[in-house]
């Protein structure tokens, strides 16, 4: 960013006063650009003990499979984000249940936000960011053909979890140097 939002001047690269990271700042008014992690949320919308995927339409990884999940709008909840997204990718509406799935990934600047939830009446279709939407048994998961690591373990999570009835919140750091799947 060469510009700054506030009033158009010049920025520049410096550590602001009491700061201890370099940043963007105003030449003329002293605007500070903090660049924060984006957030991005998503449903694990469940029917009969099978998961809703969207096989995606757009890049990153176009034709690969995925969660319906996006980024986070202002002024709406994590809930609402993920709902939307059902919503916006798989035609679909879904009933939050629980937080399930929280992961840093700080190697991309990403906060990625799962709920696990029911897919109502389990109706779905497939919106303009997607190729098609499928429902899922654990059996026929096309596991090679996953879009992002944090779907593969939201996947591996949820199966596992199944097995003893507890789904607990599940919190991990994905695409760190001794991890480099993020």
């Amino acid at each position: 960013m060469s510009f700054c939002v506030a009033c158009g001047h010049q920025t520049e690269q410096k550590i602001p006063l009491g700061d201890h990271k370099s940043r963007l700042v105003c030449t003329h008014c002293g605007h500070i650009h903090y660049e924060n992690p984006k957030v991005i949320c998503g449903a694990l919308a469940i029917w009969e003990n099978k998961v809703l995927l969207c096989r995606r339409a757009i890049e990153p990884r176009y034709g690969l499979w995925t969660l319906p999940a996006g980024y986070m709008e202002l002024f709406e909840t994590m809930e609402q984000g993920a709902a939307r997204e059902t919503r916006e990718e798989a035609e679909a509406e879904v009933e939050i249940e629980q937080l399930y799935c929280t992961y840093n990934i700080p190697r991309i600047g990403q906060i990625y936000v799962l709920f696990k939830g029911i897919l109502k009446q389990g109706m779905f279709g497939a919106g303009e960011e997607s190729l098609e939407c499928r429902l899922f048994e654990e059996h026929e998961i096309p596991w090679n053909e996953l879009a992002f690591p944090s779907v593969e373990q939201t996947l591996r999570h949820y199966f596992a979890d199944r097995k003893s009835g507890i789904f607990p919140a599940h919190l991990e750091t994905l695409g760190t140097r001794l991890d480099h799947t993020g």
